[in-house]
């Protein structure tokens, strides 16, 4: 992913979530040289992620897929990158924050063998409300 990238990615971001993240938090990550990237069908990008890895800790910041692309496996084709790309940097864990209410995130990263080691309470806007997000992790050691 770059930044001419961002316009597609916000444009698929806003068709997927109700609290998208905005086209500063992509920029901001590329700016930051998060491992920034994206999977394409037919030369058009059709899902993306965003993993921050430091001091062998990766944690998965995004992870989507459009709409008209889900559940073809794209996304965890996306995870598999993901944690590859976490044991090939070093990585000795992964950590990532879902939504309770993300019954398809979840189901994936539980088919992965993540386990809950938490949770962070307020987390997540939700309307005039906050949702709270439980933590999942890896241990990229043992897998």
């Amino acid at each position: 992913m770059t930044a001419a990238d961002l316009d597609t990615v916000v444009a698929i971001e806003d068709a997927i979530y109700p609290y998208p993240w905005t086209r500063g938090n992509f920029s901001d990550a590329l700016a930051a040289g998060y491992h920034c990237w994206m999977v394409e069908r037919g030369g058009q990008p059709v899902g993306y992620t965003v993993v921050m890895i430091v001091a062998g800790e990766a944690h998965l910041l995004n992870l989507s897929v459009a709409g008209a692309w889900q559940r073809r496996g794209l996304g965890r084709e996306l995870l598999n990158f993901v944690l590859k790309l976490a044991r090939d940097t070093g990585a000795g864990k992964i950590l990532l924050e879902v939504r309770p209410s993300n019954r398809a995130a979840t189901a994936l990263y539980t088919s992965a063998d993540f386990s809950e080691i938490g949770l962070r309470r307020d987390y997540y806007p939700a309307g005039s409300e906050r949702e709270d997000a439980i933590v999942l992790q890896l241990d990229l050691d043992k897998t």
